[in-house]
């Protein structure tokens, strides 16, 4: 933790927590179980104030499985505080090169998972997800997972 890195607009800021999309639907869910071990663990980092940052592909993702303008509003009025880290052209390379290096070891992962996970090795950020993909990533690769 306390790596710098770049967000959009070049500003350069100290993170920590980057939450993957499966965490995100289970809190933001009206229906969810409040109990949920990594809904409790992001309850948890926003109340010891850890810094908490997200990519355009999670906000894109939330927004395409959100329903009504309602959702729509409560998600980009959420999400506007988070830092957004942004992928360049290198990081779309090393997240092909991790995933073929996780295809070679019996491990297939998506395209944006394999970008997620990129993003959060070059910036050293703890990922905290549900999505046992990662988990998978995580033993072949630098990935950390923050432990919920």
């Amino acid at each position: 933790m306390g790596h710098r890195l770049r967000l959009q607009g070049g500003a350069q800021t100290r993170l920590s927590l980057f939450v993957d999309t499966s965490v995100w639907s289970l809190a933001l869910r009206r229906d969810a179980p409040p109990a949920s071990a990594t809904v409790l663990a992001l309850m948890h980092a926003l109340e010891a104030g850890e810094t908490i940052v997200t990519t355009g592909l999670v906000l894109q993702e939330l927004l395409q499985g959100f329903s009504g303008p309602k959702d729509r509003r409560a998600i980009l009025d959420r999400f506007s505080a988070l830092p957004l880290v942004v992928p360049d052209r290198q990081d779309h390379v090393e997240a092909a090169e991790l995933r073929n290096h996780c295809r070679r070891r019996g491990v297939q992962i998506g395209t944006i998972d394999a970008l997620l996970a990129r993003l959060c090795i070059r910036d050293g950020l703890m990922m905290l997800t549900t999505d046992e993909d990662f988990r998978r990533v995580a033993r072949l690769s630098a990935l950390r997972l923050w432990r919920a």
